[in-house]
């Protein structure tokens, strides 16, 4: 399917059906439904429509949290966040209409490069660091940032654009229109003249995130990503996302998790411990350590802050902020 520049109308605005999509090939099935790319037949761009069934969604109680996610992420706008566009329902199905991020999940891609480069970690975590802190300036806690629920954007490398560049010479506003054809059907390394990436990186699932000024208590997320405080069953705040970000840059660079074990008591033992060390291979620098040493840090007060991250000599030295990656 080619996709087109005009997104969709918002859900405020349209009352929508199936009939307003034709549906194409699935991208993924989960516990209470499956993802299809989709064409909205008027407009013709390309979206992601997530299917789940009422049924999964009563069997499980999850009617809040669900309303709760849809809520918080059409409210959202960054271009490190996928969009939801609307919703709609028939009489056994909840169809939501996402942003289409064409690179699939940043898990797809760790399982074939094992770890990322320096220059590819530190520009994902900026770029995660800068959501989060749009997140949370709107006082949402995200709650679960892994690489399944992280995606890359693709769309710019999947089809022809034309790149309007405007120069004034003497006065006159010239356009000058460049064509540029890239045709990309994997996740290869695209092309930076400072960086090689893969694509943008955009945070897609909001199921365990809330919007609260005050600390909450419920535990969730994902085994590996937990901080400290969730492990203990003691209140937290938006320093949980931090620390993920310190369990993320470990994985980026490493290829495992910090804290992984053979079982989940051995896992929740280390985590309280922050029993954290660095493997020999590959080699990484010691700013990076140290970035990671930093987020990682069980008195969630004194975890770097986001505005932090972004100063920080390592991520300074390894991104580019004109980067098409970002």
């Amino acid at each position: 399917m080619e996709s087109k520049t005009q997104k969709p109308q918002e859900s405020s605005k349209k009352d929508w059906s199936l009939r307003d999509f034709e549906i194409g090939k699935p991208l993924g099935k989960g516990k209470f439904g499956r993802v299809y790319v989709a064409r909205e037949t008027k407009s013709k761009y390309v979206v992601a429509l997530k299917v789940i069934f009422k049924e999964q969604i009563e069997k499980y109680k999850i009617q809040h949290q669900l309303r709760r996610e849809m809520e918080i992420q059409t409210s959202l706008r960054h271009p490190n966040i996928l969009r939801l566009y609307g919703w709609f329902h028939d009489d056994d199905r909840i169809f939501l209409i996402l942003e289409y991020a064409h690179g699939g999940e940043l898990y797809g891609l760790l399982r074939k490069t094992t770890y990322l480069s320096e220059k590819q970690a530190a520009t994902y975590i900026l770029s995660l660091t800068e959501a989060l802190a749009y997140c949370h300036e709107k006082h949402v806690i995200h709650r679960d940032i892994k690489p399944e629920n992280l995606l890359l954007d693709h769309e710019e490398n999947l089809k022809p654009r034309l790149v309007f560049q405007y120069m004034n010479i003497q006065g006159l506003l010239i356009a000058v229109i460049v064509s540029c054809f890239r045709f990309l059907n994997k996740a290869v390394p695209v092309s930076d003249s400072k960086l090689h990436c893969y694509g943008r990186l955009k945070i897609a699932d909001f199921g365990w995130s809330v919007q609260s000024r005050s600390k909450r208590h419920t535990m969730c997320g994902t085994l590996d990503y937990l901080a400290p405080e969730m492990v203990e069953n003691k209140a937290h705040d938006y320093a949980v996302d931090n620390w993920t970000l310190g369990v993320l840059c470990y994985e980026f660079l490493f290829g495992i998790p910090p804290f992984e074990a053979e079982s989940q008591k051995d896992t929740f033992k280390r985590i309280m411990k922050v029993d954290l060390s660095f493997p020999a291979e590959p080699q990484v620098s010691a700013e990076a350590k140290h970035l990671i040493t930093r987020l990682l840090v069980k008195d969630s007060s004194k975890r770097l802050s986001l505005q932090k991250i972004m100063e920080h000599p390592w991520i300074i030295k390894n991104t580019d902020p004109s980067s098409i990656c970002k």
